[in-house]
């Protein structure tokens, strides 16, 4: 999951592109960078792994000068998480193109294979968003004229859907010609975009991955990007849309509004808060009805995202809503023990338990969704510990049984707690008293209430069908080596590092 923006305005753009980062930060904390445009029409770029506030400094905003650029924050899903993989990413022909990339393709292995071969490209990283560029600057090279039209633009932009497949909201910008964005034509992540005009009687135009991103600047939203859509706007601020795909069919991911957007953000009509809001309403009936013999002394949510969800959830079935976790929101680099054994010891890191919420009570825990199970067992323990003699869990989400092959990192199938599981399974797994999961329909129409024409969501996670029907066991083999292989990395990385800290001690 990344973020992605682009701003081409009047002014230097440099701050806003900063700003709008820090509030899609929540999108991907791995890397960050910017590239913008300056005078000289040369491309400006810092990129690195860090957090937006970490990766750049004042000496590196100095140096982003430019009226236009985009900016990229990183969350990596299969491959490396090296710096080489940060984004935006470019190439220096045709013209010199830069793009960042929300999402991941399905068929990159062929397509990759495809551009070395017959386009005579070489794509350098692991990274799904290098190849995507290059089909990109592949297809707008065979327009062979300068300027470029807004035609060649749209055209190229056409003949990429018809390559490649999977999840893409893009972004990116064209030496000496504009700002370009578009999104797959199944609009599986969110695309938005906004204007904002300025006394002089211009205008400039902003897309984002979230409508947060636009109100954080005092942009107006306009719209979502369509499914398929492209938009393209040039150096002077002419704007210009077309639908570039075949067959568009919207069917945006139903996780976005369960998880990974933020609850002021708007998607395809719908209120993140509000969806979250609803979900939280459903649950809470399904609990009052099929679990009435539970004794509940309080709802506790799991913070942050399962807040708004619990307290929907105290309401309906008349029992105390607390807040038993206390957040730290300043856990810093873990150093030393690699994979597994971080996630497990980070959890008490970032949560802490009130005692005086659990001790002696029967509590009812609410969290957004259960992936691995490895931290909602430690969530529970953390419960226990604290006094509770009963822990209940809550999911907000139906059981995730299925790997996510478009742009969650979300681990093999082998890895997922529900996978090949029944509920009662799972339940004793965590070791929680009870374990009650959402409805997938009742997940859909708590999403679905604000905009009843969203015909259909992408729910692969949780039901197993992939709206891009060409998701095979070997492509899902292929990201799972790629995982592996990124995690011997890391492990060996680890490794080094405790034994040069071993020497220098």
């Amino acid at each position: 999951m990344c973020g992605i923006v682009g701003l081409a305005g009047f002014t230097p753009v440099n701050q806003s592109i900063y700003d709008a980062l820090t509030v899609l930060q929540h999108r991907g904390q791995d890397a960050a960078g910017i590239v913008t445009i300056d005078a000289m029409n040369h491309f400006r770029l810092r990129k690195a792994n860090g957090l937006v506030r970490d990766v750049f400094e004042a000496r590196h905003m100095q140096r982003l000068q430019g009226n236009i650029g985009i900016g990229h924050t990183r969350y990596p899903t299969a491959g490396s998480s090296s710096a080489s993989e940060a984004q935006p990413f470019y190439v220096n022909s045709p013209y010199g193109i830069t793009l960042a990339h929300n999402g991941n393709l399905t068929n990159v292995g062929p397509v990759r294979q495809r551009l070395f071969e017959n386009g005579r490209r070489h794509v350098n990283t692991t990274s799904d968003s290098e190849v995507l560029l290059n089909v990109f600057a592949s297809e707008l090279d065979r327009s062979q004229r300068y300027p470029l039209t807004v035609e060649d633009v749209f055209a190229a932009v056409t003949a990429t859907h018809r390559i490649i497949s999977g999840a893409y909201a893009c972004v990116g910008m064209i030496i000496d010609h504009g700002l370009f964005a578009f999104r797959d034509p199944h609009g599986i992540r969110p695309l938005v975009i906004g204007q904002r005009r300025l006394d002089d009687g211009r205008t400039e135009y902003m897309v984002a991955s979230e409508s947060v991103a636009l109100d954080t600047l005092g942009f107006e939203f306009m719209r979502d990007v369509a499914p398929g859509e492209a938009v393209y706007v040039t150096l002077d601020g002419q704007l210009f849309t077309r639908q570039c795909a075949d067959a568009p069919t919207l069917s945006p991911c139903i996780f976005e509004y369960v998880y990974f957007a933020r609850p002021d953000s708007r998607m395809e009509g719908v209120s993140v808060y509000s969806a979250r809001m609803r979900m939280g309403q459903k649950l809470g009936k399904r609990i009052a009805e099929n679990w009435k013999d539970l004794e509940i002394d309080a709802v506790i949510p799991i913070p942050e995202t399962s807040c708004d969800i619990a307290l929907e959830i105290a309401q309906i079935i008349g029992k105390p809503y607390r807040q038993g976790f206390v957040k730290n929101r300043y856990v810093g680099r873990t150093f030393i023990m690699p994979g597994q054994q971080v996630r497990r010891a980070s959890v008490r890191r970032k949560l802490n338990a009130n005692r005086v919420e659990f001790a002696g009570k029967n509590v009812l825990l609410v969290d957004d969704s259960i992936v691995r199970g490895t931290t909602s067992q430690q969530i529970v323990e953390l419960a226990r510990d604290a006094g509770a003699k009963r822990v209940y869990l809550a999911s907000a989400a139906p059981e995730v049984r299925f790997p996510n092959v478009y742009g969650i990192d979300m681990p093999s199938a082998e890895e997922l707690i529900a996978h090949g599981r029944n509920v009662e399974e799972i339940r004793a797994m965590i070791g929680a008293d009870a374990l009650i999961f959402q409805d997938l329909t009742d997940l859909v129409e708590a999403v679905r209430a604000d905009n009843p024409t969203i015909a259909q969501f992408d729910c692969s996670v949780f039901d197993g069908q992939y709206v891009t029907k060409d998701v095979d066991q070997a492509y899902l083999s292929y990201l799972d080596a790629l995982r592996k292989d990124d995690a011997r990395a890391l492990q060996l990385q680890s490794e080094t590092e405790n034994l040069e800290l071993h020497n220098e001690g």
